[in-house]
């Protein structure tokens, strides 16, 4: 059985709903420190925003992968959403490329929220690249 179908296997797409998702670089590249990548990375982030697609609650971009706290805006669903995403990154990046599938986790109430939005921007402290979360410069997030 592929790696991929596991990750599918009981997901729910439903508008409205607040997801935590987890992108992975292809081959962990670990191109997403470089500052030039990062900011069209969020540029893409950005975009899904205001395209109606997803509402941005937090993100914090790890060198080699995304974490996104979103609300699921559009009826093309979780993963056309982040298929959406995945294109426009890569056609802004031309060495970006995204592992096939994702890790999704649906928020179940406002205190999951939190708890998401304060796990993702605290990665980097957790991974060692910054002491404080403020030192690091690839995240931000309005539910805290």
């Amino acid at each position: 059985m592929r790696h991929g179908w596991r990750l599918r296997h009981g997901r729910v797409s439903i508008p409205g709903q607040v997801y935590s998702v987890t992108l992975v670089t292809r081959g962990r590249w670990p191109g997403l420190a470089d500052l030039s990548v990062a900011r069209r990375v969020i540029g893409s982030l950005r975009e899904m925003d205001e395209t109606g697609h997803s509402e941005t609650l937090a993100f914090c971009l790890m060198p080699d992968h995304l974490h996104w706290l979103f609300r699921l805006r559009h009826r093309d669903g979780l993963s056309g959403v982040v298929g959406q995403f995945k294109g426009r990154s890569a056609r802004r990046i031309p060495l970006l490329r995204w592992q096939r599938g994702f890790h999704d986790h649906a928020a179940r109430d406002d205190v999951d929220l939190r708890r998401l939005a304060r796990y993702i921007v605290s990665n980097p402290v957790r991974a060692g690249l910054v002491c404080r979360v403020g030192d690091y410069p690839y995240w931000d997030a309005v539910w805290l």
